[in-house]
């Protein structure tokens, strides 16, 4: 059984991708008080993690459904980075850019970040491959480190300073463009 839940989590840890989350967290919460970034990280740890489970248990049928595939979903998820990463990337340090609503716990952190088209798929993948029950525990464990990478995402902001906070968030937003054209390619190839 452990050797089957590793090898569910490990492929699993690099779609999901906590430490990034991290820092993608760090860039988006810029200037949202605390409180608020706790209630997003509580937030955006559950959507995934329901938005994961609804794809574990249903996927397939889902996709079936509604004639769609995971080509698709990676399309439809790498326009809606792309869009977010844009907004932050056009606007210039001399300005404050308008704070994203605060339900971005749900998109882009839950949906597509945590639980996006590499989690559903590698979901679907490893269901097939090493059971359902050790992928089930599996993400668990990926969304507890999430969770932990959220909470100690203060930490590496003050250690890291107002100036620091602004360069990362560049360069995230410029990640995020690059994360959100590999989808959408990889989507096109599919």
């Amino acid at each position: 059984m452990l050797d089957r839940f590793l090898q569910a989590f490990i492929p699993l840890f690099v779609a999901v991708d906590p430490v990034g989350l991290a820092a993608i967290f760090l860039a988006l919460g810029r200037g949202t008080a605390l409180v608020a970034r706790q209630r997003i990280a509580r937030q955006a740890t559950l959507t995934g993690g329901a938005v994961a489970l609804l794809f574990l248990f249903l996927g397939k049928g889902i996709f079936s459904a509604l004639g769609i595939t995971v080509s698709d979903f990676q399309i439809a998820g790498g326009l809606i980075l792309f869009v977010l990463a844009a907004r932050d990337l056009i606007h210039s340090a001399a300005e404050e850019p308008a704070p994203l609503v605060e339900g971005f716990g749900v998109v882009p952190l839950g949906m597509p970040l945590i639980a996006g088209p590499a989690t559903i798929a590698t979901l679907l993948l490893l269901a097939n491959t090493v059971g359902v029950i050790p992928t089930l525990l599996a993400l668990v464990a990926n969304l507890a480190l999430v969770a932990v990478a959220f909470a100690y995402s203060d930490w590496l902001g003050r250690k890291i300073g107002p100036t620091g906070l602004r360069a990362i968030s560049k360069i995230i937003s410029m990640l995020l463009a690059a994360i959100a054209v590999a989808m959408i390619r990889r989507g096109i190839l599919g």
